[in-house]
């Protein structure tokens, strides 16, 4: 078992719910080895610098989120995307204790697949996905500020996904030209939309 992380331990602290369940599922993860941190201001654990897996604590639900669960096998289907437009994360929703002491061995297996998923450097294959076009408005911009489409492009593909996703989301053309003026700092500063 690693050693735990105090920031750790003071956010499962203040937490007004899912404390218990926080406790059990990092003590799996601890357990396989993991180190803890705080990432995106929630318990974070990770093989050799390379994110595992993060808790996620909801109002209804705790998750257990894998960065890389689309390599993981869920021959039972508990593995789901967070988001509709996520292609490589999956999680695992709980709404109790028991539900966790349940899926225990389950649990210690999905994590000793992701390490050694990290262990042997697997990447989940993309290359049949076509990406989406750039939203017009953001290519426009990108057109018009060489700064800008420089930036755009030295951030990480999923970065520049998310802000492509977000903008293309807006059913009209001036709320997309507004999505683009409000982040255009954001992408010089090489920020991510959720950084």
């Amino acid at each position: 078992m690693t050693s735990t992380n105090p920031k750790v331990d003071a956010f499962i602290d203040r937490a007004r719910q899912w404390q218990d369940e926080m406790r059990s599922l990092r003590a799996l993860a601890l357990d396989a080895g993991l180190t803890e941190e705080i990432k995106w201001g929630k318990p974070s654990y990770s093989f050799d610098g390379a994110n595992v897996c993060i808790l996620q604590p909801f109002k209804e639900s705790i998750a257990l989120m894998f960065f890389k669960g689309a390599l993981l096998k869920d021959p039972t289907g508990v593995l789901e995307p967070p988001g509709e437009n996520s292609r490589i994360a999956r999680r695992i929703q709980f709404s109790g204790i028991q539900q966790i002491a349940d899926a225990k061995k389950m649990l210690k297996g999905f994590i000793a697949e992701a390490i050694e998923a990290e262990k042997a450097g697997l990447e989940v294959d993309l290359s049949d996905e076509p990406e989406p076009e750039l939203a017009e408005e953001l290519q426009a911009k990108l057109d018009e500020m060489p700064d800008l489409k420089a930036a755009f492009e030295s951030l990480t593909p999923g970065r520049q996904r998310a802000y492509n996703l977000y903008i293309s989301g807006a059913k009209q053309s001036k709320t997309r030209e507004s999505r683009v003026e409000k982040h255009v700092d954001r992408i010089l500063a090489g920020k991510g939309l959720n950084d």
